[in-house]
């Protein structure tokens, strides 16, 4: 989305009682149309082919027709689609000969998105995606409205009338927004720096993969290259060409760690106003998201090993709709400071978040850790002794695995204070839950093979809207502890 507030009010949008189907935008022919011109291009080569020996000129003439018969198939795909918002749900018909008809209850609605692209902020458009709480997946995407059409339909999907907007959002006239949290350019950039990131590595793989198969040229040819460069380069090897690799790899893994999160964060805002909170963030891709407080579930905080020795957090909620993140959570901060953090975790209306009345689990959970973490390192050290004697140097590979038995106990605490069940957990990436009781769904006492000989049990916790992240749960804690802590949490949700 767009950043800038609008500070004169936009046309009037129109009565929300208006129920005939709709289409999106026409220059979503033009998006649609450009974000499959990959797609032809990878025939190009088939094209070429087929024209072969017969001028440039059947090539271009042929690119012609692919190019013409491609914008008719977008602009029937276009025709076909129609939107309409009732009293009672929100309807979306697609197709040409397999026709869909989608109904979405406006009730099960909980949360409507707004998201620009690079595209859509050329021909002025949003995309609008409705989330309910089946998931954490979009069910219903609009791609592209004008930024008035996606007020309406965020005023009509959410039940409340449209009185002005700004980049897109349906606000009461009465309701404003304050802000809770920015993100400067100087905190973007040191987020980057934290978020070191090797992704470069496979996306160069990939390439060569892909150059390969189109060049004829693959892995077995740069194999051979570099069997018979390697005298060459053995005998150019050394330290410092050692020393200056390792630096390339670490200055390309923060370039690339910088880049995304510039792309991800620019611009981060997190804004309050009655019951609600509004987040938007991104350069090219601007997006716009609104968490209302009461679909709060959970809080959690966590810490990266560098950037919590300096004292930074990262805050985020599962929200009862979800959201596109695999884990299900919103991002509230993505760097922040302990005060920052507790001001949205207060906004929120969740308790905060305390370490003094938090109790360690049983002192057996570093013995099972141990037992889970020393074998497979031994393991290695003695196949590796059939070969060299000196195999046994890789003792010091134990050392790791037993210093993080020993400290997880130290770090992994918990706590059901009044109304939430507070959890710590996590060595070198540490993470910090906050969970009203009121919103625990399930809670399941599960014991593996090692936990019965040792008496002890884990305790999940599930809520709404939880995706395949990490969760809440009390691992190793003593048997009679377990049950009771279960006892209580079950307590709260009847």
């Amino acid at each position: 989305m767009v950043s800038e507030e609008v500070n004169e009010p936009l046309a009037e949008p129109e009565a929300l009682e208006d129920h005939e189907p709709r289409r999106v935008h026409p220059g979503t022919i033009g998006i649609w149309f450009l974000k499959k011109a990959p797609q032809n291009v990878v025939g190009l080569p088939a094209l070429i082919g087929i024209t072969s020996g017969r001028g440039f000129g059947w090539i271009l003439l042929a690119a012609g027709v692919v190019g013409a018969l491609s914008l008719v198939w977008t602009w029937i795909n276009w025709r076909r689609l129609t939107y309409a918002v009732t009293d009672s749900e929100l309807v979306i018909e697609r197709g040409l000969l397999n026709r869909t008809r989608r109904s979405i209850p406006l009730e099960r609605i909980q949360d409507v998105g707004i998201e620009q692209g690079p595209l859509s902020r050329i021909f002025g458009l949003a995309e609008v995606r409705v989330e309910t709480g089946g998931g954490d997946k979009d069910e219903a995407v609009l791609d592209s409205v004008t930024l008035s059409e996606a007020a309406r339909l965020r005023g009509a999907l959410r039940g409340a009338p449209v009185k002005r907007a700004s980049v897109g959002l349906d606000l009461p006239i009465e309701d404003t927004l304050t802000d809770v949290f920015a993100m400067t350019p100087q905190r973007v950039l040191l987020l980057g720096l934290f978020s070191f990131s090797l992704v470069w590595i496979a996306a160069l793989a990939t390439g060569i993969q892909f150059l390969g198969d189109a060049l004829g040229f693959g892995w077995d040819e740069v194999a051979d290259m570099a069997k018979s460069a390697q005298g060459e380069v053995q005998s150019r090897l050394n330290y410092s060409t050692g020393f200056g690799l390792f630096g390339l790899v670490v200055v390309l893994g923060v370039i690339t760690g910088v880049a995304r999160t510039v792309l991800r964060e620019w611009n981060f805002k997190l804004r309050a106003g009655i019951g609600r909170f509004r987040r938007t963030r991104g350069l090219l891709t601007r997006s716009e998201v609104v968490v209302a407080m009461r679909r709060i579930q959970l809080a959690l905080i966590q810490r990266g090993p560098f950037r919590g020795l300096l004292g930074w957090n990262a805050l985020s909620v599962q929200t009862l709709g979800g959201s596109n993140d695999p884990s299900g959570r919103q991002v509230m901060a993505p760097l922040a400071r302990d005060y920052e953090v507790a001001g949205i975790v207060d906004r929120a209306g969740l308790p905060p978040f305390e370490r003094l009345p938090l109790r360690p689990v049983a002192p057996a959970h570093i013995l099972r850790t141990l037992v889970l973490a020393i074998p497979l390192p031994l393991a290695v050290i003695a196949a590796a002794l059939l070969l060299t004697p000196f195999a046994w140097l890789g003792l010091i590979l134990t050392l790791p695995p037993v210093l993080t038995a020993l400290l997880q106990r130290r770090y992994h605490r918990y706590a059901l204070r009044s109304a939430s069940l507070q959890v710590m957990r996590g060595v070198l990436a540490q993470r910090d839950w906050i969970v009203p009781v009121e919103n625990v769904q399930v809670v399941t006492l599960r014991q593996g093979l090692i936990q019965r000989w040792l008496g002890l049990v884990t305790v999940e916790v599930d809520t709404a809207g939880a995706g395949m992240g990490a969760t809440p749960a009390v691992v190793d804690v003593a048997l009679e502890d377990g049950a009771t802590l279960a006892r209580d949490l079950a307590a709260g949700i009847s």
